[in-house]
């Protein structure tokens, strides 16, 4: 994709300069930080059970065994567009109860529900949808982490709603903090669970205020995050993320020494662009993965959803009131969000390098693309009642439950089918692999 002058660093427009990015991104203290205050992701007792849930949306078991795939290895499925699903939510806000309030968007009356009808399509091939029992049963017997900040929890609780047609899982914590949340379901021995780490390495806050009233916080950018380090070494998926925290003041370390920040308007220390920090974040993180013994599964970085203000910056009416996805030819990835991706994919494939040689799995959930064309699918505004006295702005920053997030359990499935049918091939004889190819 090209980059183009803008306007808005969130590729909605390209007729205008970039605004400052700094008052821009603010937006994400109190989008990702008051939320999960306000409202911690707890379920009421009553529904901590193993039987299946209520819904009037009938699944079945078809396809179960077709698991392996062979004929879309080959297809990029994150190049394409999205198109008309009038058979979609495949759950409601009533059904499941893993939706945080504040992305639970029909409740707090969003009047419009096309954001929820909308598949992915890609351009050679098909991405078929979410099949609850095929993912059930290819997940059997093992576990999956998401570490990084609250769009990974985000999507964590979609997949739980998407899962929820069929069975729920029981709080299987091992803390009573809730950003370190763990879930068991028992019929399939399989172990969700989701780790804060905002910025992937050590971190802590130096200033609950700082220079933007957004905080300031210390990052020790070459020191791994040990709450998450040394809790996946037993987990068969791990999926990263990281993105938006980024943007906050920051001051950067390295063998305990400030080597300089991000916007901390500290005397004698240099200001670096936000990618600075990003880049040597992510590059600690892989090495950690890289570094882990025991660690035997496969890690995936999602690469980060793209906010979408409109209209003015998060605090001066921004807001992200569209209610149609746009076309691939509509808008393009540029400014700061092509320079994160582009941070995000350089970090990958060097990292995926040196994890080949280390007989480790790494692959690329790319939704980068696909979710710079859903700018309809935010809460905004419809994540509290219209008086309740809090302080929030519009979030476009988080998605809707149900909404667009839901497709990407579409994605991971789908990797992990490819994933099941590359182990498949691998473990063959090599007589048989030279067959099955000819």
């Amino acid at each position: 994709m090209k980059s183009q002058p803008t306007e808005n660093p969130y590729g909605l427009r390209n007729t205008h300069k970039i605004p400052n990015v700094i008052i821009l991104l603010a937006a994400t203290l109190l989008l990702l930080t008051l939320v999960p205050l306000y409202y911690p992701f707890q379920p009421s007792s009553s529904t901590l059970s193993k039987s299946s849930p209520e819904s009037h949306i009938p699944t079945t078991h078809s396809d179960v065994d077709s698991i392996r795939i062979t004929e879309h290895e080959k297809c990029d499925i994150f190049s394409g567009e999205w198109i008309p699903n009038p058979d979609a939510p495949y759950y409601t806000n009533k059904t499941c109860w893993a939706i945080h309030e504040h992305q639970n968007c029909m409740k707090y009356g969003r009047p419009d529900s096309e954001f929820m009808k909308w598949r992915w399509k890609p351009d050679s091939c098909d991405l078929p949808i979410f099949n609850p029992y095929q993912f059930l049963e290819i997940v059997r017997g093992k576990s999956l982490a998401f570490v990084g900040d609250s769009v990974g929890r985000n999507q964590m609780q979609s997949l739980m709603c998407m899962l929820s047609r069929v069975v729920y899982p029981v709080d299987d914590s091992y803390t009573p903090d809730e950003n370190f949340k763990r879930w068991k379901y028992v019929d399939y021995n399989f172990t969700l669970a989701t780790f804060w780490s905002p910025f992937l390495v050590k971190a802590d806050q130096a200033s609950a205020d700082g220079p933007t009233h957004t905080g300031l916080f210390n990052l020790y950018l070459d020191e791994f995050d040990e709450k998450w380090t040394s809790g996946i070494q037993d987990f068969d998926y791990v999926i990263i993320n990281a993105g938006h925290w980024f943007s906050r003041p920051g001051v950067y370390f390295e063998k305990k020494k400030i080597i300089g920040c991000r916007f901390c308007q500290l005397d004698n220390v240099t200001d670096h662009p936000m990618t600075y920090g990003y880049r040597k974040a992510f590059r600690t993180a892989f090495k950690a993965i890289n570094s882990l013994q025991n660690f035997k599964g496969v890690t995936f970085l999602r690469t980060f959803a793209p906010m979408h203000f409109e209209g003015g910056e998060w605090n001066a009416g921004g807001n992200c009131n569209r209610q149609k996805p746009y076309r691939s030819s509509q808008v393009s990835l540029e400014g700061l969000n092509l320079e994160l991706y582009m941070t995000q994919l350089e970090e990958y494939k060097a990292a995926e390098k040196v994890a080949k040689q280390n007989g480790k799995k790494f692959r690329l959930l790319d939704l980068t693309p696909a979710m710079l064309l859903r700018p309809d699918g935010h809460p905004s505004r419809y994540g509290h009642w219209p008086n309740e006295n809090v302080t929030l702005y519009n979030d476009c920053v988080h998605w809707c439950l149900p909404g667009p997030i839901d497709t990407w359990s579409d994605f991971l499935l789908q990797m992990f089918k490819t994933e099941n049918w590359r182990s498949y091939r691998e473990n063959l004889p090599q007589k048989q692999r030279k067959d099955r190819i000819k």
